[in-house]
């Protein structure tokens, strides 16, 4: 079966998880995707478990990727860029709007070389607004967007923030979006074009909360899924506790232990304990399934996600799967979540070394010969990391 993408080019000029997220997911689909990784390098090589030279964090984002290093201040890189951009039906970065206006290669300057070319940009606050040009990482946009507020004065803890970047995965899914609908588009008109994605917006978006903080109507929302302690460690009941409470005593023979005497919060506190002595006698998840079984009520394990790969589903889909560490062993990774009946997907390799592709990319793309591409090198245009050859 042929991947959905095989064909597309892709240049993957972005750094850190936004982007580099969306050119994974773009390989996994069956892309050609470079990343042009400048010569200091992507933080995300000093994040995780570092195996042959390439650490967990900069592996999972990059997978699957080819790698070529150049340094878009040197003379003569905008050109090769341009060059390449020639090429490509995609590009992708995530540096503040005035970035690659100023290195020669803004939107402008690559649709004059390529008007089919389909960039994306994605940033903390977007290209056209007041704060264009201020930085942002997740943890910044998980601030402004409300969700730290609301997730202090729902849980009564102590602000803090996510413990996973949803600021920049949201934006880089919904990049994503945009870049295949222009892929679509484009077919019909010839033409690319420049989508702007702002992480805030793209939060906001997502946020299925947000309307009840706009419309002051907390209240008349649901009450929040409970945890509970049971005998075999503790599991979320994903409902509110006045359906489960009438559902128990109805199919499960739990006894409302509350009278007319009892005031509301002594009846909701004796409740409570009442479901916490049942939530005890199921000593096993089998036991606990099939009572929620009985009353049609889903339910989850709070699972460690070290052991996350013996998750059932997980273990029986695949989503985890062992990627060769370039050390002659493997090393886990997380396997893209598509799953087609008439296609492949799914993470192609491991991730590159800093400029590892340069010969291979520069051949393949743009046909320069080994003195052409030996030029470069001497200009110090591109560059690779020597380390990685004896990894």
């Amino acid at each position: 079966m042929a991947y959905p993408l095989s064909g597309l080019k892709v240049l993957d000029l972005s750094r850190v998880l936004a982007g580099p997220f969306a050119g994974r997911m773009l390989s996994d689909l069956g892309a050609d995707v470079v990343k042009v990784e400048p010569p200091d390098g992507d933080i995300t090589r000093y994040w995780g478990k570092d195996i042959s030279g390439l650490p967990g964090y900069y592996h999972q984002q990059n997978a699957g990727k080819r790698n070529i290093c150049i340094d878009l201040r040197a003379e003569g890189a905008s050109d090769l860029i341009k060059k390449m951009v020639l090429e490509a039906d995609i590009l992708i970065e995530n540096y503040r709007p005035d970035v690659m206006p100023r290195l020669g290669i803004g939107y402008e300057a690559l649709k004059e070389v390529n008007p089919r070319l389909i960039m994306l940009s994605i940033s903390g606050f977007g290209h056209d607004g007041p704060e264009s040009r201020r930085a942002a990482y997740a943890p910044v946009v998980h601030a402004e967007s409300g969700l730290l507020y609301r997730m202090h004065e729902r849980s009564g803890l102590p602000y803090h923030d996510l413990p996973l970047s949803v600021a920049d995965t949201n934006a880089s899914l919904h990049g994503l979006v945009g870049l295949l609908s222009a892929v679509i588009m484009r077919n019909s008109t010839g033409l690319g074009q420049h989508i702007d994605i702002a992480m805030i917006d793209a939060t906001l978006a997502t946020d299925d909360q947000v309307h009840y903080d706009l419309e002051d109507a907390h209240p008349t929302g649901p009450l929040p899924n409970e945890i509970w302690d049971a005998p075999f460690g503790p599991v979320l009941i994903s409902t509110d506790f006045r359906v489960l409470f009438p559902l128990l005593v109805k199919h499960l023979g739990v006894v409302d232990p509350s009278n007319k005497d009892m005031t509301l919060e002594e009846k909701i506190a004796a409740r409570r304990s009442t479901v916490d002595a049942f939530v005890q006698t199921l000593d096993s998840l089998e036991k606990l399934d099939e009572a929620m079984k009985t009353i049609n009520i889903a339910w989850g394990e709070i699972r460690n996600p070290v052991d996350i790969s013996n998750q059932p589903t997980i273990a029986s889909r695949n989503s985890i799967v062992q990627m060769d560490d370039r050390e002659g062993g493997t090393r886990p990774i997380t396997q893209s979540p598509y799953r087609f009946s008439n296609a492949e997907s799914g993470v192609r390799g491991p991730a590159p070394h800093r400029g590892e592709h340069n010969v291979e990319i520069l051949s393949d793309w743009l046909g320069l010969s080994p003195a052409e591409i030996s030029s470069l090198q001497t200009e110090d245009v591109i560059l690779f990391d020597a380390d990685w050859k004896h990894h």
